[in-house]
């Protein structure tokens, strides 16, 4: 980490010497990587360290890296982007997570689980829910994790890759409308 000139690494390296941490830096756009037992804790200290002041959670959303040309530490990822004002400047910060049950139901999967961060930041709560409707992953301690984009009982979890295009049956059901027909 210390070949990446970024105002928070060193705080997060120092007080996290024991986690297992890593770092990237791609066109100006550093993205700090941490284990997912270490998430709050590395999250908390981000937004409440006097050398990070990372008040603002702009975004989470979820990556599915099935079939990834690279090697990837996990499947999947949970990222989160992280703003500074007092500074001026933004952190990503990302886990990864690799299911240990076949990805393509909606089985409750074991492994994919993080701590939620909704008692950091509230308004995680919405985009927290939709990386769980959309890619299956679930939120420990989030207030209200229910589908948000798709029905209660919907079979999958349509934005994980080895879902189908044409979807597994949810159009057949719905009624053909043309111009006449309205």
């Amino acid at each position: 980490m210390a070949a990446i000139d970024h105002t928070a690494l060193q705080s997060v390296k120092e007080a996290f010497s024991t986690c297992r941490l890593r770092a990237t830096q791609f066109r100006g756009d550093t993205t700090l990587i941490v284990e997912p037992k270490d998430l709050h804790a590395v999250m908390a200290f981000l937004r409440d360290d006097p050398r990070c002041k990372y008040c603002f959670l702009a975004d989470v959303g979820g990556v599915d890296y099935l079939n990834y040309p690279q090697a990837m530490p996990g499947r999947f990822a949970v990222v989160y982007v992280l703003r500074s004002f007092e500074r001026d400047d933004c952190l990503t910060v990302k886990t990864f997570l690799n299911p240990s049950v076949p990805t393509d139901g909606a089985e409750a999967d074991p492994a994919l689980v993080v701590d939620s961060v909704t008692d950091l930041w509230p308004g995680a709560e919405w985009p927290e829910r939709e990386v769980f409707d959309m890619f299956g992953v679930r939120f420990t301690g989030h207030p209200d994790l229910r589908r948000i984009l798709t029905w209660e009982e919907f079979p999958a979890h349509p934005l994980r890759k080895d879902y189908p295009l044409r979807g597994r049956g949810e159009r057949e059901s719905y009624r053909v409308l043309d111009r006449t027909s309205s």
